[in-house]
């Protein structure tokens, strides 16, 4: 296993925003079937819109990350990995310290599998074939040998850490509000008084632009934000009581009808 390099804190930048190019999809066959890379970012990261010619599969060896398409917004953790098919616009972004890793899949020879961005839990077989991969002096037998074997068993996961953000006039003072603080108490009632308008204009609203419930979508950034703070080892009690839970219990209840997973699943390792 690689370790990770080091971070020096005191040359940490505020904030790094980096810009890559949109690549159709296949648009030169490369030279690998699994090739790897990955990253500590030393300061907090945006990545500008951008795709890639070769399918992409992100994940986390510490903390955690963000990737937008569209106004869906995945959160990639050490445990739930995000599969980017070739040529996807997307953008993302990582706070200090995040330790990324990026598997880019040849276009060429290799089936996607999926046609659009769905999740990949990271089992343990997984991720120790993927770090394989990333040994510098792997033989050409045994790189052989180990990509057919992930090839095998990178899968869908029915699990995902998916939030469709609200971007109309009228939901989005709300999208702000919950982002900024996800313990935010105001329900669905009082948020309509607030705006002016009906109980019933605003569940429609959400219900139309994100699929789900004002209700489900808030429990969907609560518990996005309980990965990130999870992943930098924060005990659940301080979790539950940082995104508006009332206890561990009601906070862990949430917190598996949401993603499948118990909060234990993202806990720093």
């Amino acid at each position: 296993m690689t370790s990770a390099p080091a971070s020096p804190e005191g040359s940490r930048r505020e904030r790094e925003t980096r810009r890559l190019p949109a690549y159709p999809p296949g648009a030169v066959e490369a030279p690998f079937v699994i090739r790897c890379y990955d990253e500590v970012v030393e300061c907090d990261t945006t990545w500008d819109a951008h795709s890639h010619r070769s399918h992409e599969l992100l994940w986390n060896e510490r903390g955690a990350s963000t990737a937008v398409v569209g106004s869906r917004v995945w959160t990639i953790t050490p445990t739930l990995g995000l599969w980017m098919p070739a040529g996807t616009l997307h953008s993302g972004s990582a706070i200090a310290g995040t330790w990324f890793r990026a598997s880019f899949f040849g276009f060429v020879g290799t089936t996607s599998i999926s046609d659009v961005p769905v999740a990949v839990e990271i089992t343990p077989l997984l991720r120790l074939l993927l770090e394989r991969l990333a040994e510098p002096d792997l033989p050409p037998a045994s790189r052989s040998v180990t990509e057919a074997m992930v090839l095998d068993v990178v899968t869908p996961s029915p699990h995902a850490l998916l939030t469709r953000m609200p971007v109309s006039p009228l939901l989005r003072p709300i999208a702000e509000a919950v982002r900024e603080n996800p313990g935010d108490q105001r329900t669905l009632a009082r948020w309509a008084s607030e705006l002016g308008v009906s109980s019933r204009t605003v569940a429609r609203a959400f219900t139309a632009e994100t699929g789900t419930s004002f209700v489900r979508w808030v429990a969907s950034v609560r518990a996005r934000h309980a990965v990130e703070l999870l992943t930098r080892g924060w005990e659940v009690d301080a979790v539950a009581q940082a995104v508006g839970y009332q206890s561990a219990s009601a906070f862990g209840a949430a917190f598996r009808r949401t993603t499948g997973l118990t909060p234990g699943a993202f806990r720093s390792r």
